[in-house]
């Protein structure tokens, strides 16, 4: 049986121009995606998003909204009330992101019996 070698990867394959790096696909900010699903259906307070969001410390949702802030896919409203009242809610850029999150999930859905078995073969082969 013969295998075919494939050419090697050329040095240049990554733009150096592309950045990569600096660009917001979220994926590695590990509440992003689902603030972004609480937000999709319109504006949220702080508490409001607390709810759903089982588990995350206040410090670090506010991080997670200050950081998704700079990265411009939701923007921070206040408003000139007492007591003072914010609201978080995303922008175009943001719904942007609603398209390929719903093409993750429904791969995920397709293919996590897949996955989960292929973890399973895999710690199974370490021991």
């Amino acid at each position: 049986m013969t295998r075919t070698v494939p050419a090697p990867l050329p040095p240049d394959l990554f733009d150096p121009d592309c950045p990569v790096p600096t660009v917001p696909v979220l994926g590695g900010k590990k509440w992003a995606w689902r603030i972004l699903r609480c937000l999709e259906g319109g504006p949220r307070r702080f508490s409001e998003l607390r709810v759903p969001l089982v588990g995350i410390t206040a410090k670090v949702l506010t991080e997670s909204l200050r950081s998704m802030e700079q990265d411009g896919v939701l923007e921070r409203t206040e408003f000139a009330e007492n007591p003072p009242r914010v609201e978080y809610a995303l922008t175009p850029l943001g719904r942007t992101l609603l398209g390929p999150m719903d093409a993750v999930c429904d791969w995920s859905r397709a293919n996590l019996a897949e996955l989960l078995a292929a973890r399973e073969a895999f710690e199974l082969a370490e021991r």
